[in-house]
């Protein structure tokens, strides 16, 4: 599996900011606060019953609501939005080397995963409106080119994003390449809610396979400094060192410099003990304040 940087996350949100873009209007339940310059705004107390080990056990990230929270907390940090459904249509070369990004997770034309998706849309909707560039796709795969792309294939991206099966599409790829996988993971560390999240956010940003920096990575380097429940270690000291490599991880490139996606939210959630992500919950990346519940 390939490597994946949050330069381009990074960067689209500086480029978003930069055109003036606004923020995307977001649901009554998950209202996104004014930024403010001041320290982070801590999460709000939760009783000590939240983490009691019989309702813990009962849910995990794949819970449906937990999903729900999982996928406004990373459109947070890429999309500067709690809306991610919204997010279907988004298509833009950032200048990263990875060709187009788009869509809900930022499938990239250079790096496999968009060429993947489109293939599962036209296996389920041979006359859909991206199949004809599938050859294309299966060129440039690798590369930043553009070639047999331009001038009509950001146009058409926003077209099929209309069609309820190419939004299926993209969830079941999400699903299939990073939230699974992640969850998985999670669940066999025995680690609740939040720390299936952490591994999911890992996985979105940096991919999976054999570079320092993948998600496979970040835990065997986590796995050097604590012990995950699943081999008798304490769930809160294994995560602050989960986080601790994911930061190392993150600051191997300039663009990851700003690591408040870790700092300011995660760890914020871990620090109040709020081990499953229940709310209300309060964060702040890039300099934006967030609150669901």
């Amino acid at each position: 599996m390939r490597s994946r940087s949050i330069s381009s996350r990074v960067t689209r949100i500086a480029t978003r900011v930069a055109l003036g873009v606004a923020l995307l209007t977001v649901p009554a339940t998950a209202i996104a606060a004014t930024a403010t310059s001041g320290s982070r705004t801590p999460a709000a107390p939760h009783s000590t019953t939240h983490s009691a080990p019989s309702s813990r056990a009962a849910t995990g990230l794949d819970d449906p609501a937990k999903k729900e929270i999982a996928m406004q907390l990373v459109s947070s940090a890429e999309n500067s939005s709690l809306n991610w459904k919204k997010q279907y249509g988004y298509i833009e070369d950032i200048g990263d080397g990875r060709g187009y990004t788009a869509g809900i997770i930022g499938f990239c034309s250079g790096t496999h995963d968009m060429l993947e998706l489109v293939e599962l849309y036209t296996k389920r909707e041979p006359d859909n409106i991206l199949a004809k560039y599938l050859p294309a796709l299966r060129k440039v795969d690798g590369s930043d080119s553009h070639e047999g792309l331009d001038p009509n294939y950001t146009k058409d991206w926003k077209k099929a994003a209309q069609d309820s099966a190419f939004q299926k599409a993209q969830n079941d790829e999400r699903d299939r390449v990073y939230f699974n996988p992640a969850v998985k993971q999670g669940k066999a560390d025995k680690i609740g809610v939040l720390g299936q999240f952490a591994y999911y956010d890992a996985i979105v940003m940096h991919g999976d396979g054999d570079e320092d920096t993948s998600f496979s990575s970040i835990r065997k380097r986590a796995l050097d400094k604590a012990k995950p429940p699943s081999q008798g270690g304490d769930e809160k000291k294994y995560l602050n060192a989960f986080l601790d490599a994911r930061v190392w991880a993150m600051k191997q490139e300039e663009a990851h410099s700003d690591t408040s996606r870790v700092d300011t939210a995660q760890r914020v959630f871990l620090k109040d003990g709020n081990l499953d992500l229940h709310t209300p919950l309060k964060w702040k990346v890039y300099g934006e304040d967030f609150h669901i519940g």
